[in-house]
């Protein structure tokens, strides 16, 4: 009788458990191993065991949207929801951007940010499919937890060797008085 009891104890803890994971995964914080190069060198792929970097991302920001230009975020790939990228956010909504190649200039629609990847030459970002709707994003990337040499914050910065460089800013300006 004591092994079935120690059994069912064990089985409601664990279950206990699990649910309350799978909560504050849901709600509050994720974990997510990174893929690629696109963000090298504030996180790297294929140097450690997980093959990437992995990371704690918050979900606190979602409420209201609450994002700063230099963000770390995870969003859904808007051609393929199965996907997550992380990208810099670079833009918010009514924020212009110059695209480096074709000297566009476009104003990030509301409700949408734009993203680039930290190594711009290695990135699919928004300089290819545009600014993202604020709804495909599912956190902050805010802690680098593996590799250990690499464990710490992530930093909200501009790295200087991006293309982070076309951003233009539109603050109560008369339309056509755009500004570097």
């Amino acid at each position: 009788m004591g092994t079935g009891i120690q059994i069912w104890s064990t089985a409601k803890t664990l279950a206990t458990g699990a649910i309350i994971g799978l909560t504050i995964s849901d709600r509050y914080l994720t974990i997510v191993t990174t893929k690629g190069d696109s963000m090298h060198p504030t996180l790297t792929a294929a140097d450690s065991f997980f093959r990437g970097d992995v990371v704690f991302a918050e979900r606190g920001c979602l409420d209201k949207y609450k994002f700063s230009r230099g963000d770390v975020v995870i969003f859904k790939c808007p051609s393929d929801h199965n996907k997550d990228f992380v990208k810099r956010l670079i833009a918010l909504p009514g924020e212009w951007i110059r695209i480096p190649v074709s000297q566009e200039i476009i104003k990030v629609p509301e409700g949408h940010c734009w993203v680039e990847g930290d190594n711009a030459d290695r990135s699919w970002d928004s300089r290819s499919f545009g600014p993202i709707p604020l709804g495909l994003i599912k956190g902050r990337v805010t802690h680098i937890i593996w590799p250990p040499s690499k464990m710490g914050r992530v930093e909200r910065k501009w790295p200087e060797d991006s293309a982070i460089c076309s951003v233009y800013l539109q603050v109560n300006q008369p339309k056509g008085q755009l500004k570097p």
